[in-house]
């Protein structure tokens, strides 16, 4: 890298590389590092030659015939060169000084401008047509803030019905541009949903959260990639009909049915390890199927689990909690110390229970699931008298005022849930 005076200032001289003379037709560059002192000179010229190396790049990636990679290669360059990218419409209004600066910034230092810079800075690459699939793709990344903390399996189900809500509109409207979206076809697809709903395949709620899924992607899509579109999105959820929610199991079933003799013995012995975890601390099952040694504390002075974002994202800000282990709880991690590795990256933990409990006639009604063991700590809590605040704690759920102080002891709750324990 040379560094020389012309006249009163410094420039940096360099051959280009081979990889750019497709976009830069000159063989040796000057580039003015704007300082007549030769320390300063060579500290700013190695950022200087980067810049002109990004410039280049971009200029590749715009010289394709792909119209979203040219017009973010578009963007790129225009950010490069100090300015933000805008459609020709919008550089012709700009206001006079705005626009010479522009044009000057094109003239400046070489004959000719490149096409792709002058395409840049005056925005007359055209905006890519991004249809729903390719909005999707899009997506994972534009809206990947959503996603830091989350396992492989939490990843997967976050993506599988965002998926699931596009492969249903493009069957009903067509893998369409989303700019050429029109208000028909989502009232089309409402009423594919609606014709759905009436003939009892699917509730309200499950249209809504496709509905709910479409509208996220296409207005983050639309923001981010900075489109400027008018999606017609208004007006098209359904009223929601009575969630349904799975039944508590009675602690008499649990007492002479789930934890009879032999009753789980045939369920492998981690599923029924998590199982036997749930009943006297009520975790949701992914949350039993993530604990570690580190976070299973038998050896503490009341032995406790932890639930803390160790490798996964918690369902909310209140799902990191500590619940003391008894009964048959206990036990359970007294045999498993260590968790539960078979589930800890796998997604098929209550479809294996469920099976199983269906298969062996534990199930109280066909409208109870593993679950239902969640539902029924709470409700012998309930029954317990044991105060909100602390059954909010225990369960991980959000409370309806501000929490003041630190809440029970762990010592308090261990005796509160050793009085309902199985």
């Amino acid at each position: 890298m040379s560094i020389g005076l012309r006249g009163s200032t410094f420039q940096l001289r360099r051959r280009v590389p081979q990889r750019y003379r497709s976009v830069e037709p000159r063989e040796v560059v000057w580039i003015s590092l704007h300082t007549d002192s030769e320390t300063i000179a060579r500290s700013k010229a190695e950022f200087a030659w980067a810049q002109l190396i990004e410039a280049w790049e971009a200029r590749l990636a715009g010289d394709t015939s792909d119209a979203e990679a040219r017009h973010g290669a578009a963007q790129e360059l225009a950010r490069i060169r100090g300015f933000r990218y805008l459609d020709v419409t919008r550089v012709a209004g700009l206001p006079a000084p705005e626009l010479i600066a522009r044009i000057e910034a094109l003239e400046r230092g070489r004959a000719a401008p490149s096409p792709q810079e002058a395409a840049a800075l005056l925005g007359t690459v055209p905006s890519p047509e991004i249809t729903l699939e390719k909005a999707l793709e899009l997506y994972w990344t534009l809206a990947r803030e959503k996603t830091f903390g989350k396992s492989a399996d939490q990843l997967r189900r976050w993506k599988n019905p965002r998926v699931k809500a596009v492969r249903n509109l493009v069957d009903i409207i067509g893998n369409k541009p989303i700019g050429a979206i029109t208000r028909d076809d989502l009232l089309d697809f409402r009423q594919h949903w609606l014709e759905r709903i009436e003939a009892g395949e699917v509730t309200p709620n499950s249209a809504n959260k496709d509905l709910i899924h479409l509208g996220d992607i296409l207005k983050t899509v639309n923001t981010m990639k900075r489109l400027g579109l008018t999606l017609p999105l208004g007006e098209l959820s359904f009223r929601e009909g009575e969630m349904r929610t799975r039944p508590p199991f009675s602690a008499d079933w649990i007492r002479i049915r789930l934890l009879a003799p032999g009753a789980l013995s045939g369920l492998n012995p981690e599923a029924r390890g998590i199982l036997l975890g749930m009943v006297n601390t009520g975790y949701r099952p992914s949350e039993g199927a993530a604990l570690t040694a580190a976070t299973i504390r038998l050896e503490a002075a009341i032995p406790h689990i932890s639930i803390e974002p160790e490798g996964r994202q918690l369902k909310s800000a209140y799902a990191r909690r500590v619940i003391p282990l008894t009964g048959v709880s206990l036990e359970a991690f007294r045999e498993f110390p260590g968790g539960f590795p078979r589930y800890r990256s796998r997604a098929d933990l209550s479809a294996t229970v469920n099976k199983y409990l269906k298969a062996h006639d534990l199930l109280e009604t066909p409208q109870h699931s593993f679950y239902s063991l969640r539902h029924a700590f709470e409700d012998r809590m309930l029954a317990a008298g044991i105060d909100d605040r602390i059954r909010r704690d225990v369960f991980g759920h959000a409370l309806d005022r501000e929490r003041y102080g630190k809440g029970a002891s762990l010592e308090q709750v261990a005796g509160l849930i050793s009085a309902i324990a199985l």
